[in-house]
């Protein structure tokens, strides 16, 4: 009954992102926060991304975009973020989610803030709490091709093959290059043409 409840919950929060995974961000005010203004910068990078077909490129590309990313535009939340780094390096799970809370509740608009605490939540087995977090970093970040990879994780994990290929698309069309997800994504293919014949 539990697995059904927690496939029904991972179900509606894929559609729910769904959505959001084909929006643009909006255009971000003056006084935005650094994330927000930081979309505009984003683009660019993107676009490089979306072009580029060598996968050693691709993957420079991919690296600056977490770069700017993982900037909130706090010297409070990029320190809490690096103690959450250092917590969960010294298994200290506990203390990495205290920090990575108190991160989303002083910076709610800082997408790397809620994927961290998602990556977390999923380390620690907790897929309920990491989707929807994802589903949070999705609302925010919209192109957060981690995230995507991570909602395709749950859904394979759950036995969602048909959803977990839609979120693999969705990561390819943001970051064509990436092998890993193409052989990811050529797999859960082949999975389900051959639980239809």
């Amino acid at each position: 009954m539990r697995r059904i409840r927690l496939t029904h919950l991972l179900f509606t929060i894929a559609l729910a992102a769904s959505p959001a995974l084909s929006q643009t961000p909006p255009a971000a005010a003056p006084d935005a926060p650094a994330q927000a203004r930081g979309n505009g910068q984003l683009q660019p990078l993107y676009d490089a991304l979306k072009r580029e077909r060598d996968p050693e490129k691709a993957g420079s590309i991919a690296s600056e975009i977490m770069s700017e990313l993982n900037d909130s535009g706090s010297a409070t939340v990029n320190l809490l973020m690096q103690w959450a780094s250092t917590a969960v390096g010294e298994k200290r799970n506990g203390a990495a989610l205290d920090f990575l809370d108190q991160a989303t509740l002083l910076r709610p608009d800082f997408a790397e803030g809620w994927n961290r605490r998602a990556g977390l939540h999923y380390a620690m087995g907790d897929t309920r709490k990491s989707m929807a977090d994802i589903n949070q970093v999705l609302q925010r970040e919209p192109r957060h091709f981690g995230a995507i990879a991570g909602m395709a994780a749950i859904l394979t994990d759950v036995g969602q093959d048909e959803l977990a290929l839609k979120a693999w698309q969705r990561y390819l069309s943001i970051y064509p290059a990436d092998r890993d997800a193409q052989e990811a994504a050529i797999k859960l293919s082949e999975k389900i043409a051959g639980s239809r014949t």
